[in-house]
This record gives C-alpha cells, structure tokens and sequence, in this order.
C-alpha cells in the first residue's frame, strides 16, 4: 500500500535535476545573435553585393531623364506625352511593389529580388526595340514593375545588420545610387549622339543581369525564416554569418516569436500601426513628389532654359558655358541635350552624396524624426529659391543642394520604415510605403514638364508646400526608431524546431567568396 508513493518521490526526485536543466537553459533570439556577431567580413560582401542593385534601379530610373529629350524628337512628342513615360513607369512601379511586398512576407525576400531583377533585365532590353511611342510606355511601365522588387536588397541589408550601424551603413549605400545615376548620365553624353538611344538603354540593363550572378552568394533574410518557423535555416545561416565574420554565436537555444500571420496588408491598419502608417505614407508621396520633380525639372530647365525667361539680371547659359545647345528644326522644335547640359546634370548628381556626412550624423545623434524634420524644411526653401533669377552658377548651386537634400530626405525615411514595422510585416510595409510614393512619383512629371512650363513659380510653390506639409508629418511621428531594436512579432515562443513550418523559403543560398 505504502509503496506506490514512495515510488513516486523517487521519481520526482530523478527527474528534478532534469527539469531544473532544461529551466536553466539558456536561450537567445536572432536580434541577440546578430548583435553577438558584430559586423564583419559578411556584412561588408552584402554591403557591396545588395548596395550594388542600387547601381542598376538608379540607371534605369534615370534613364528616362536622358532619353526624354531624344524621343521627343524621333517621335515629335508634346510635353505631356512625354511627362507620361515617367509616370507610367511608377504607375508600375506601384502596382507591383505592393505585390511584392506580400510575396516577400510570405515567401522570402531572396526569392522576390532574384524575380524582380530577371523581369527588369527582359523588359529593359524589349524596350530597346520599341517601334512606336506607345510599346516604349508598356515596356517602361514592365521595367518599372520590375524595379519596384529591388526593395528587398534593403530589407535583407537591415535584417542583418547590428543595431548600431544601421544608421551609418543604409545611408551609404547612396554611394551606389549615385554611381548609377553618373553612370547612365556620361554614358548618354557619348552614346545617344553617337550609336543612339537603344543603344544607351541595352547598356544600362547589363548591371542588372551580373548582378543575377552574385546573388547567389546571398542567404535569405535569419529574420524572415524564424518568423515562419524555418528555424534550422536560421541558424545555419547564423553560424555561417559568425564563421565569415570570425566571430562567436551566443551560447544556448535559438528561441524566437512566431506568428503564422505574415504579409497581410490589414496589419498596417492595426491600431498600434495605423496613424505611423498614415503618416508615413504622406511623408513618403511627398519625399518622391519632391525627388523626380526636381531630377525632371532640372532637365526641362536645360532643355528649355526657363530660368529668367521672364527677364532679369542673370547671366543666360549661352554666355557662361558656350552654346552648344544643337537645335533639330522639326515639327516639335526639340532640343538635344548640349555638352554642357550632361555637365550640370553630373555636378548637381553628385549633390545627392553631398550631404551624407551630416545625414549621417543626424540620423545617429537628432534622431529618425528631427533629422527628417530639418531636412524636408530646406528642401522646400531650396525650391523656392529656383524662382530667383540667377547665373547658371547659382542654377547648378540650388539644384546641387535640392539632390542632397531630397537625397537625405529618401535615406532617413527607408531607414525608418525598415525600423518601424516588426519582421512578419517589414516587406508588405516598405513594399507598400514604395507604392504610394509611386503616387507623387506619377505627379511629378505634369508638375515638372507641364506646369512648369505654363507657370514656373506655381510649380515650384507647389513643390515647396509639398515638402512643409512633409515637414510637419516627420516632426509629429508618434514612434522614434533611434537605438531600438529590430521588432519581430507577438511574442508566441518556441525553441528551435527543424520543419519549414508554411514558408518556402531556402534557408541558405551558397555561401561567400
């Protein structure tokens, strides 16, 4: 009778150390491996691998600034037909951005990068061979679909990266633009007056397809797989990160929140999410509204020379650089882009690294917000400052300092929404952020090669009221992401498990150098 108890303590008693061992383990999530790690030979191969898609979305978005002037004449387009290449190019844009978003939340930002590159690379080329206006507008608007993928290179960037140098590193991947943006534009000054403009645009696409051949050496996102449960994945590509970086992993389990709902764009309209969405949304219409007015803008002020047409004191273009404006006498009265023109257009490009330093230093020491706040304020004084009639040195100096300023106004806010959101809805965020910034991106072109035309201080008044209104929107975001580390989801936790749970994404792919 006095056995079966006895028996029982005993087993208790066996079993106790057991149990206080597994309640002693110790644990530890992606965020606290990543920072263990530290940053190393690995982070510096995606920086140059993943920072490198910049170099091909800058050449292809650019491209329409440098080709413009020459379809206009081949095809005798109006201004408006020609403002609408660009914003069916961000029509698309916006459309498959969203899209991709999701995708991405659901079935790993590799996969969605690799997609968006292999339909860019195609769709450029077609374009080469458009034989009318209207096939060139389809087959641009294809590239832009395209393109809008490119925004996960940046997300697989954040997630890797330790807490204390994002705000260093993302801001110098502008670095990358900007060599596409020079590249596209010294490449117009030599091959659209010499082999022409199909020429200039099969050119740009190659970048796009090398860069198919090094992503290989990219593992999907650590983040991204334990958020759907592929934790093995996770932390192969963890130990991995640690032995390129020489480095150590932290001692124990991985353990991590889970959250089966991923991707869905109903999320961002989660009251905890809502107004930082609202708000982001505007700030990021009015950042893209103010970016590609000011790129199409300057190109329609060296086309046309609007600057002082009204009269005034100032010194005109001719007289400063030389005319070497070529004038085709046809039934549109195009002008090519002089010698000169590409000169300007490369000196204020390369405004967009100009201030990167103080961005930099902003970001890191004012904050996300403040930062933001300072630089979308003198953006909009910049703009209004064009109005002042001046020599082509002042041209170039106010269009120098409007780059680098909307420059830093697109680095500040890809590294805060890449912030805000948790990892189950960072991509379906910053897919969808994109997308309505494709908004101001598909206004622009009116704005800036239509009314421009008709009422050169109204457009510019409206781009500066743009920027205020962008202003105030930064300055009252309820959440500051300085310092804070990366969300993940809600916090459901598990210990590692080896199942792929519902995602279909490959943990590893390759691996470097």
């Amino acid at each position: 009778v006095f056995r079966k108890p006895s028996t029982t303590v005993a087993l208790l008693l066996l079993t106790l150390p057991l149990f206080l061992n597994v309640l002693e383990q110790k644990t530890f999530t992606v965020e606290e491996a990543v920072e263990t790690i530290g940053f190393g030979r690995f982070h510096i191969a995606l920086f140059l691998i993943m920072g490198s898609t910049g170099v091909a979305e800058a050449m292809e978005i650019m491209l329409i600034a440098v080709v413009g002037p020459v379809i206009r004449c081949e095809w005798q387009l109006g201004n408006w037909q020609v403002a609408l290449v660009t914003t069916m190019v961000f029509f698309g844009y916006m459309i498959s951005s969203v899209i991709f978003g999701v995708l991405a939340d659901r079935y790993g930002r590799w996969k969605i990068l690799f997609i968006s590159f292999i339909w860019g690379a195609y769709f450029s080329l077609l374009t080469s061979f458009s034989p009318s206006y209207i096939w060139f507008v389809f087959l641009r608007t294809m590239v832009g679909c395209g393109v809008s993928g490119h925004a996960q290179g940046l997300i697989i960037k954040t997630e890797f990266l330790p807490t204390k140098y994002r705000g260093y590193m993302l801001p110098l991947s502008q670095v990358f633009w900007l060599a596409g943006s020079l590249l596209i534009i010294g490449l117009a000054s030599v091959v659209n007056p010499t082999i022409g403009w199909r020429w200039l645009i099969r050119i740009a696409s190659l970048p796009g397809i090398v860069l198919l051949l090094a992503f290989k050496f990219i593992p999907e996102s650590a983040r991204y797989n334990v958020s759907c449960g592929n934790d093995k994945a996770a932390l192969a590509t963890l130990q991995w990160i640690a032995k390129m970086n020489r480095s150590v992993m932290p001692e124990g389990k991985l353990v991590e929140p889970t959250d089966e709902r991923r991707g869905r764009f109903k999320d961002l309209m989660d009251p905890k999410y809502l107004r930082t969405t609202l708000q982001l949304w505007i700030i990021w219409l009015g950042i893209s509204f103010a970016y590609y007015g000011i790129i199409l803008a300057s190109a329609e002020l060296l086309e046309k020379n609007l600057v002082c047409a009204t009269g005034g004191g100032g010194t005109s273009k001719g007289d400063e650089l030389g005319d070497y404006s070529e004038e085709i006498h046809s039934p549109c009265l195009c002008h090519h882009f002089a010698p000169s023109d590409y000169q300007i257009m490369i000196i204020s490009t390369i405004g967009e690294i100009a201030l990167n330093p103080l961005n930099i230093l902003g970001i890191n020491f004012l904050g996300r917000r403040l930062s933001l706040t300072i630089t979308m304020g003198c953006t909009a004084v910049f703009f209004l400052l064009l109005n002042i009639c001046t020599s082509t040195s002042g041209l170039i100096g106010f269009l120098f300092m409007l780059r680098a300023l909307v420059s830093a106004n697109f680095n500040t806010i890809y590294i805060y929404t890449a912030e805000v959101y948790p990892t189950i809805m960072r991509a379906v965020g910053l897919g969808t952020s994109g997308s309505v910034c494709r908004i101001g991106a598909m206004v622009a072109p009116f704005i800036a090669q239509v009314l421009m035309n008709a009422s050169f201080l109204g457009a510019l008044c409206l781009f500066a009221s743009v920027c205020i209104v962008c202003a105030v929107s930064a300055f009252t975001l309820p959440i500051e992401t300085r310092g804070r580390a990366l969300q993940v989801g809600k916090p459901v936790f598990r210990s590692v498990r080896s199942e792929a749970g519902s995602c279909t994404a490959e943990g590893h792919r390759g691996s470097f150098l």
